[in-house]
């Protein structure tokens, strides 16, 4: 896209200014005829010197063509061409851009249709390839960037593409990147912003991660009370062994229960003799 400046058209002003100030003069001492050939002429040639006058800012580079045929490039500053002979078709930005683009419906290896969002950024670091090896590079990047992600998602499956979008992008940035080369453009990064995928599945998947952590939590309550049993057997033989130690957690659990509820605890008179509490209330005979 071409770029307006303002100095052009600045020169076309004061030469075609003093062009009619020119004709003035010739019409008001000479003649008519003449101050109007003065004033055409002068007109030409402000519009010649004002077309063969451009500017380019400091991002652009400017391809020029001498009779059809690629001469230079241009830019940045102010540069000059030859008029009629020489034309500046292209105005390349070689500042780094962004375009977005995106796979809509597209199936994935096993078999499920996604919508993927993704960024790319690039820039031209070859204006004279841009602008003689492809008609329209900006149209080109796009569409080869769509097709690229149409191609990856159908080689990933959904798992790994939900999980790894670091790994789809550098992939997408690598098959992008060698198909814009011969281009002059260079893909610096893509990134990979969305992945969606139909309420129906995404309902199941909820519902499997679900199931799923509270399969993890029964698991872990199941190997709990293993352990707790496991702790309850080696204790049970410890008190079997030890009379005086069965006696003391007797003791402890009735000191306990009497700190926390009330003064009065029912024990049941067999759990008074399995526990020989009721030989210590007794006095002997």
């Amino acid at each position: 896209m071409r770029k307006a400046s303002a100095l052009p058209g600045l020169v076309f002003a004061i030469i075609a200014a003093s062009a009619l100030g020119f004709a003035y003069l010739e019409y008001a001492q000479r003649a008519y005829a003449a101050g109007v050939w003065a004033a055409v002429l002068g007109l030409i040639l402000a519009a010649v010197v004002s077309s063969a006058i451009q500017i380019a800012d400091q991002w652009d580079r400017v391809v020029v063509l001498r009779l059809g045929r690629f001469q230079s490039l241009k830019g940045p500053g102010l540069f000059f061409i030859i008029p009629i002979i020489e034309t500046v078709p292209y105005w390349i930005d070689t500042r780094v851009i962004t375009g977005s683009f995106k796979a809509e419906k597209t199936l994935t290896k096993d078999t499920v249709p996604v919508d993927v969002d993704a960024v790319l950024f690039w820039k031209v670091v070859d204006p004279k390839k841009a602008a003689l090896d492809v008609a329209d590079y900006g149209s080109a990047i796009s569409w080869a960037s769509q097709t690229a992600l149409r191609d990856v998602i159908g080689k990933t499956m959904l798992s790994d593409m939900l999980e790894g979008r670091d790994k789809i992008a550098s992939e997408l940035q690598k098959i992008i990147d060698l198909r814009t080369e011969p281009w002059g453009v260079n893909v610096i990064s893509v990134e990979v912003k969305d992945v969606l995928i139909p309420a129906a599945l995404e309902d199941a998947m909820s519902m499997q991660a679900q199931a799923e952590r509270e399969r993890q939590a029964r698991v872990i309550l199941g190997d709990s009370e293993r352990q707790v049993a496991e702790k309850f057997g080696e204790a049970a033989k410890t008190y079997a062994n030890d009379p005086i130690a069965l006696h003391l957690r007797a003791m402890n659990m009735l000191y306990e229960g009497l700190k926390q509820n009330a003064t009065i605890v029912i024990v049941p008179s067999s759990a008074l003799e399995t526990m020989q509490l009721g030989g210590i209330a007794r006095p002997p005979a």
